[in-house]
């Protein structure tokens, strides 16, 4: 699988937020093993540091934890802890721009979720 970086961000700041999906999305889940730093970098042509930059913020996070030896683990309640920051977040910053677009569009909220996207039916 190849991985398409863009410049917008660091990219150990991408690489988090790829595995932030994979736990939001339920394919990485509490107690799941992450892939090494190693067969990350190797496997995304990335410099080991930028992989472990990645994963010491999950650490950080409290998402992921280190285990001597063995390698970095989701800890657990990282989804439902991530799921309730990713909701606030959109509640607080993303829903009220999209709001004040709507308004500014003159369109209603009520018409939009009745209405099937680009008219179709």
């Amino acid at each position: 699988m190849t991985i398409g970086w863009n410049d917008n961000s660091p990219i150990y700041r991408q690489l988090k937020d790829r595995v932030i999906g994979m736990m939001l999305d339920g394919a990485l889940k509490a107690g799941d093993p992450l892939p090494s730093v190693r067969q990350i970098a190797a496997e995304y042509q990335l410099n080991p540091i930028t992989v472990s930059k990645a994963y010491q913020e999950l650490v950080d996070d409290n998402l992921v934890e280190k285990r001597r030896g063995i390698g970095m683990y989701v800890t657990e309640g990282a989804s439902e802890k991530l799921l309730a920051s990713e909701r606030e977040r959109f509640l607080s910053e993303e829903w009220p721009a999209m709001l004040e677009r709507i308004r500014r569009l003159g369109l209603n909220v009520e018409h939009l979720l009745r209405e099937p996207v680009g008219g179709e039916k």
